[in-house]
């Protein structure tokens, strides 16, 4: 009897595990699709403009605060250690250098990314899971609207425009920040502070810096878009997947991050 038992368990694992590869076939097939269409609607007739520009405003304006006071307070950690880890070996005249390298390689790109979605991925989640609740995607689509170009593609093109943007303001504001620290609290040189920043701003480092906001603007939008349209279930569901969204998007953060590093390391010439 118990090993009918074990044996009818296994069949039923067997039976299940086959399932859920299609289904995991399935969502990846979905979203690679839905993140085509939206790149290409950038392309594409019409265009909504003013839809862009309103993504644009809530995606912007509506993350600064928020980006700022994160950027702040994390160049000022980011210093005070430092300074107090460099000052045992007596090369504390090197803050500046390493806080300028972390946060514009780095640290500076993911802290506003990860403010980035749990602002507006969360929102775009919710906001499109909404409408699939009320039936608003189907009215789109009964009045000939492409609910794609209406709705995914604007949000994408804020995306990859506004994060770079706040991802250089909330650099300034961190290296602000590590500037307050070194200076006003570690009593450091502010000319050796300043010089040792400008001389981290090698094409090298701003490149870096600079390619990963747009990566991750884009999956941001398309990971929360496509969780937002599969809402189903209600509150709950909606619950679910715009929590799933956030939770996904960290997660591929992290990871584009990662693969991205080891990418321009190795096309820069570093070795490591």
């Amino acid at each position: 009897m118990a090993f009918d038992i074990l044996k009818l368990e296994s069949l039923d694992l067997e039976a299940h595990i086959p399932m859920k590869l299609k289904e995991l076939i399935k969502d990846l097939q979905d979203f690679y699709l839905l993140s085509l269409d939206g790149m290409l609607g950038l392309v594409r007739k019409p265009f909504y403009l003013r839809d862009a520009i309103e993504q644009m405003d809530y995606a912007g304006a509506g993350s600064l605060l928020v980006t700022l006071l994160v950027s702040l307070f994390i160049g000022m950690a980011l210093s005070l250690q430092l300074s107090a880890e460099l000052s045992v070996v007596g090369l504390k005249m090197y803050t500046g250098k390493v806080v300028g390298v972390a946060i514009i390689r780095e640290i500076g790109p993911i802290a506003a990314a990860l403010v980035f979605v749990g602002k507006v991925g969360s929102g775009m989640a919710s906001e499109l899971g909404s409408m699939i609740l009320g039936h608003q995607i189907d009215t789109l689509r009964a009045f000939g609207v492409d609910p794609i170009k209406k709705l995914v593609t604007p949000k994408i093109l804020s995306s990859i425009v506004m994060l770079p943007v706040l991802t250089i303001i909330g650099d300034a504001m961190s290296l602000f920040g590590g500037y307050y620290i070194a200076v006003f609290v570690s009593h450091q040189s502010s000319t050796v502070y300043w010089s040792s920043i400008r001389d981290v701003l090698s094409f090298e480092n701003v490149f870096s810096g600079a390619v990963k906001p747009f990566i991750f603007g884009y999956l941001i939008a398309c990971i929360s878009c496509y969780m937002g349209l599969s809402t189903k279930g209600g509150a709950i569901g909606l619950r679910r997947t715009t929590t799933k969204a956030v939770v996904t998007s960290i997660v591929m953060i992290i990871i584009a991050d990662f693969i991205l590093t080891r990418i321009l390391l190795y096309a820069l010439g570093f070795s490591v």
